[in-house]
């Protein structure tokens, strides 16, 4: 008698409290609670030798609490960036904003900011990559997205470049993570969704870049063999 009575105030209480709050606090305080409130029931109810009742409370507790955990969605950190290197050139895609930026690795401006650099200066390190491809499609990357016009005012031989589909095929699984901005033995889903944010502003369809959409689609294929 007295674990009805402890069991009905508890209720009664938990009822009352809920009346004090917002409507949106109160379905977000039932979905989250409630699976915690049937198991400590169950619990309860079990130890006082009221199994029959309480051990189906606590089955449904937990398969509450279950299908609210699956229901929620996987976050990525704030400030979460993805990393893409090359011989001369690192660049860095920002997860929460879509913005790039790169470090030069070599050369005259060995350790400068992209950002802090001049057009004129970006343009003359567009002649000096000239000799490797991968740094320089990061770098028509870059430009394309900041410089809009720089192609119009670049020498337009040899303005073309391929991509060296052989160094994708070298990528390994340490560099496949840094490009999407995970940590090892991230999961499945994770991957996918570090796919989905990063290909979205960087795919070509969407004025991106076909180099760096490679480079993804490459890191995804290999954390998912």
């Amino acid at each position: 008698m007295v674990l009805y009575l402890a069991i009905l105030l508890f209720l009664v209480i938990g009822f009352y409290l809920l009346l004090t709050l917002p409507s949106k606090q109160i379905a977000a305080f039932v979905v989250n609670a409630g699976p915690v409130v049937l198991i400590i029931i169950g619990l309860v109810l079990t130890l006082f030798r009221r199994g029959a009742i309480g051990f189906p409370l606590m089955i449904m507790g937990f398969s509450w609490w279950r299908r609210n955990r699956s229901k929620r969605p996987i976050r990525s950190a704030q400030g979460q960036k993805s990393t893409v290197r090359s011989a001369n050139l690192e660049m860095e895609l920002d997860h929460d904003t879509g913005d790039m930026d790169g470090t030069i690795l070599t050369g005259r401006l060995q350790g400068s900011r992209l950002s802090s650099l001049s057009e004129e200066e970006l343009l003359s390190l567009y002649v000096d990559f000239r000799s490797d491809p991968e740094s320089l499609s990061l770098l028509e990357a870059f430009l394309d997205r900041y410089v809009p016009d720089w192609r119009d005012r670049a020498d337009s031989s040899g303005s073309g470049t391929q991509n060296d589909q052989s160094a994708f095929d070298h990528m390994t699984r340490e560099e496949a993570y840094q490009i999407l901005g995970l940590e090892p033995k991230a999961s499945q889903e994770e991957i996918h969704q570090a796919w989905r944010r990063l290909i979205k502003g960087v795919h070509p369809d969407s004025g991106g870049s076909d180099f760096l959409a490679a480079k993804i689609n490459t890191a995804r294929d290999i954390l998912l063999k």
